[in-house]
């Protein structure tokens, strides 16, 4: 997959795609119907397919102050599309210049001007250019006036509940990692750097390997059933997220104890996949009894890995 930084001095090459447009966070089922329907136009005109997204996300721009719970970085978004068999991901700027196009404008500069597209895919509920001018209605005309064909995609759904990236982080906010995964094709992940901790886990057996949450996250405390990976492998792993009331009620950490591993990940890239919920969080009495159920938890954890 080809990723382009923008829509200005695109080679020749990468024009002229059939392209799917959004914010595509969390990539969920949603996201690949449309994502699935460029890729058909695309062979119809045996022409290249392509996404748009938009970097920051459009709400980051214009809510800096504010967190925003993202559920694909950057980095993983673009795995997740090249997965997907997508040809040329464009990565769009979302900057003061882009927000202050008119919708008009962004067809006209961005999409035919610069890319040069020959068939577009968006959402029913797609709102795009300044103020969020320009809707589907728009983009249809705009189409039958320029030259190139657009696909409206109505809402993807199932059991009459569409698939959306609020209702994924709705689930994750409950520590439904499995309904989440349900909604977004694939367990969901969380990546980052390894930093040290208070060495607890250690002291009672259970050495962890600690990632600080992205910012905005808002996953629900406890135990989870997880894969661990860095370097590319797998590990089997038990999480917890939590303040760690038996001890502190400090800033939330999730703390990953690898089943498999044995060595120091201190400054490490990593990623963790969540497969399933064992219990939430709570406070024990004494650090004996938070190992015995530690022991449960990690028996609990195996057994779910063992059939994932």
């Amino acid at each position: 997959m080809h990723v382009i930084h923008g829509h200005k001095h695109v080679s020749p090459e990468f024009r002229g795609s059939a392209i799917a447009i959004g914010n595509f966070d969390g990539v969920h089922r949603g996201h690949r119907a449309l994502i699935a329907e460029a890729k058909a136009q695309a062979r119809k005109v045996k022409a290249p397919s392509s996404v748009m997204v938009f970097e920051p996300h459009p709400r980051e721009f214009f809510q800096p102050n504010e967190a925003h719970f993202r559920l694909t970085p950057l980095k993983r978004k673009l795995v997740l599309l090249e997965a997907l068999g997508v040809d040329i991901a464009v990565v769009e700027p979302f900057n003061a210049e882009l927000a202050a196009l008119t919708a008009e404008h962004f067809i006209e500069r961005v999409l035919v001007a610069g890319l040069g597209v020959v068939h577009v895919v968006i959402g029913y509920d797609f709102y795009f250019g300044h103020n969020r001018g320009g809707n589907p209605e728009l983009m249809v005309r705009a189409g039958e006036e320029l030259g190139f064909g657009v696909t409206v995609m109505p809402p993807i759904a199932e059991a009459g509940e569409p698939f959306s990236s609020s209702a994924v982080r709705l689930y994750l906010a409950q520590g439904d990692v499995k309904g989440a995964a349900h909604v977004l094709g694939s367990p969901w992940r969380v990546a980052g750097r390894v930093v040290g901790g208070a060495k607890r886990g250690t002291d009672m057996g259970y050495p962890t390997a600690n990632l600080p949450m992205p910012k905005g996250t808002t996953l629900g405390h406890g135990i989870y059933a997880v894969r661990a990976y860095f370097d590319g492998i797998p590990h089997d792993a038990a999480a917890y997220l939590g303040t760690r009331p038996t001890f502190d009620d400090g800033m939330p950490v999730l703390e990953v104890y690898l089943f498999d591993f044995s060595g120091d990940l201190y400054g490490r890239e990593m990623e963790v996949e969540f497969i399933d919920f064992i219990r939430g969080d709570r406070k024990f009495r004494s650090v004996e009894e938070l190992v015995a159920q530690m022991d449960e938890d990690i028996a609990k954890v195996q057994a779910v890995l063992a059939k994932a």
